[in-house]
């Protein structure tokens, strides 16, 4: 199914090179993500799906990678914008963030990320150097992506609270158990950070939490429904999570899943979720080269 509105943004996708870095996540099941996916290779497909431009997002913790994803970017006429990864607890991050975005690149970065559901720590958003770097995103007029699970939601919520000045995005709606069915407690976690009006949330990387091999779209769309329900469609995005989606469905299953279960709940709401929430929450420049 192509959408057929006059801007569709993918605000959610990955590249990488694994023969260049190491990605230390890709191991069991995730191997198959083991071989280099670029602008080449997703161009075309963009293209049969009508997206208009996209939002590009780190993979791996280093540095390098956000230079390199910057680079990128500044090639590739359809990327809008970059999160990228900086050292949050590095106590010269606002200066990090600063050379970032005077580099020849920089105008293409519009977010930071770190893999949050990853940490140990539950809490590691709320430790004091933590919110000292999130403080300096703030400052830079960037966005942070929370990449999180029900676990990590309670800090995740405190700390939108905390610093209402940082437009935070919620990828993956949190990633709920599709595959199990559960709701609880996702749903009173997700309810309660949809709350916060620093926060927008993006629909995107829900069939790898779903059974890989028969997943349909009566498992996504309780979750999908939800989220439309608790953040409207203005404070929704549509993401693809290509090429980690790869691993369970097509860039077009995934898209044509999402724009159905969406038509169906929103109706003819669904254009700010296509288009205008990406490109406001992360300040897209379009004609931007």
């Amino acid at each position: 199914m192509k959408h057929m509105g006059s801007v569709v943004i993918d605000s959610h996708h990955h590249f990488w090179d694994p023969a260049t870095a190491d990605y230390p996540w890709m191991t069991g099941d995730y191997e198959a993500l083991k071989r280099p996916f670029g602008p080449s290779e997703l161009a075309p497909i963009l293209e049969s799906n009508g997206v208009t431009a996209t939002v590009v997002v780190q993979a791996r913790q280093e540095l390098g990678e956000t230079h390199s994803l910057l680079a990128t970017a500044s090639e590739t006429s359809w990327i809008g914008g970059v999160v990228g990864w900086v050292d949050l607890v590095d106590v010269g991050v606002s200066e990090t963030i600063a050379e970032l975005l005077e580099g020849s690149y920089g105008s293409k970065l519009v977010g930071i990320r770190h893999l949050v559901h990853d940490e140990a720590d539950p809490e590691w958003l709320l430790r004091d150097e933590v919110l000292r770097g999130l403080s300096a995103v703030a400052e830079a007029g960037l966005v942070y992506d929370l990449l999180v699970r029900t676990r990590e939601l309670p800090a995740a919520i405190e700390v939108a609270r905390r610093l209402p000045g940082l437009r935070f995005v919620l990828d993956h709606l949190a990633k709920p158990r599709i595959a199990a069915r559960e709701t609880v407690p996702w749903s009173s976690a997700i309810s309660e950070i949809a709350k916060v009006q620093n926060v927008t949330c993006k629909v995107s990387g829900l069939v790898t939490e779903a059974d890989w091999t028969s997943w349909g779209r009566r498992d996504l769309a309780p979750y999908i429904e939800t989220a439309v329900e608790l953040f409207a469609p203005d404070r929704l995005m549509f993401g693809s999570d290509w090429p980690v989606c790869t691993l369970a469905a097509s860039y077009t299953e995934v898209f044509d899943a999402t724009v159905d279960i969406l038509t169906e709940k929103a109706g003819a709401d669904i254009a700010p979720i296509l288009g205008a929430c990406a490109i406001e929450t992360y300040g897209l420049d379009l004609l931007r080269s």
